[in-house]
């Protein structure tokens, strides 16, 4: 699973990308000084795994991992290929969802590609350029199908809900603030829309603004209203002052947050909605040898979660035994778990929860 990181030149997107990977991606003032992507790998942040290595005291110790794509600035004109846009979008349209940062912050020294801050002229720059190129790709979509209905009755039905996307497209309208059921977002998902993608639109703030009131600042709120219409979230944050605690270790991290009044990190948030963004949770296996967090889609069953381990667990599964994190703290320990009954057997059709610590059961 791969989040995109794009905004405008000069917004900040490199600067965030750093401080999630301390990946030294180029951060410069001028329009596309970042031309090809770049990727990193990030841990996603999870107390749990704190918790259950003071428990089992593991060799080892892997946390479930989110991949971060920095893309170059786009500007007005990318639908048609203006500074580089057509690569740019390409890239764009590769991951499965998107952090829009939004500059939210006054510097002379950083210029503005259009000459002033307004983030919702900004976040309408972007979504343009998505419009312009999902309208193009949409209605090539729509001619084949109206070709293909000569011979196929059936698709009428696809064919009224791409043109009712494209109404919307047309209208300025992104995709994924169209209401649709959940057979026509299929339907579209074959289509693969820019922007019908999920977004978090990243307000990236001075860190005076961003210690100071945030719900009561005219840009944060700006932002949220746009992110509200569309269904998207909203997250504010400083890129150059995360860029900062991202070069402590962790206790002069703790410090400097609870010195700033902070209880979680913008990045960590960040890290956070992005894997709740792409319908992803955790389920754990724990033991002296590793502790582990393992990363599944909401909803996967049992043997397909079993499956993320080794094809076997689930072609040969057999069952389940479970116990969630909140009751295994409770108990103390597994064996604990265990006397009170605590811990369950689940078939194939359970479907896993987040949190839950498994011992998959196989036979091959």
């Amino acid at each position: 699973m791969k989040l995109g990181i794009v905004g405008l030149p000069n917004v900040g997107k490199s600067t965030l990308f750093n401080a999630l990977t301390n990946a030294g991606a180029q951060a410069a003032n001028y329009a596309f000084c970042t031309i090809e992507p770049n990727i990193g790998v990030v841990a996603v942040p999870d107390k749990r795994l704190d918790a259950l290595c003071e428990m089992y005291n593991p060799v080892k110790v892997t946390p479930a991992t989110i991949e971060f794509v920095d893309i170059a600035g786009l500007v007005k004109g990318a639908s048609k290929g203006e500074g580089l846009g057509n690569k740019f979008l390409s890239h764009i349209r590769e991951v499965d969802a998107i952090i829009h940062v939004v500059r939210c912050f006054d510097n002379d020294d950083i210029m503005h590609v259009d000459g002033d801050v307004n983030p919702q002229r900004d976040i309408e720059t972007i979504n343009l350029e998505l419009i312009l190129s999902d309208a193009e790709i949409l209605q090539r979509r729509i001619d084949r199908t109206t070709k293909a209905m000569k011979g196929d009755k059936t698709l009428a039905g696809e064919l009224a809900i791409l043109e009712k996307v494209r109404e919307a497209l047309d209208n300025g309208i992104c995709a994924r603030a169209v209401e649709l059921t959940d057979d026509e977002k299929e339907v579209l998902d074959t289509v693969d829309l820019l922007t019908s993608k999920p977004v978090i639109y990243a307000c990236n703030m001075s860190e005076e603004d961003f210690s100071s009131q945030i719900d009561t600042n005219a840009r944060y709120n700006a932002v949220k209203a746009i992110a509200a219409e569309e269904g998207s979230q909203v997250l504010p944050i400083c890129a150059e002052l995360e860029a900062q605690i991202a070069e402590l270790d962790k206790d002069e991290k703790e410090m400097f947050l609870s010195e700033l009044g902070i209880e979680t990190g913008g990045l960590d948030l960040l890290i956070e909605r992005s894997y709740d963004l792409l319908g992803l949770m955790s389920y754990l296996t724990a033991g002296q040898p590793e502790v582990r967090a393992w990363t599944i889609k909401k909803g996967t069953k049992a043997p397909q979660a079993a499956g993320k381990i080794h094809s076997d667990f689930e072609r040969g599964f057999i069952r389940a035994e479970v116990v969630s994190f909140d009751v295994l703290m409770e108990c103390g320990s597994m064996a604990v778990a265990k006397e009170k009954g605590l811990v369950r057997s689940e078939g194939k059709e359970y479907v896993m929860q987040d949190g839950d610590i498994v011992l998959f059961r196989f036979n091959v």
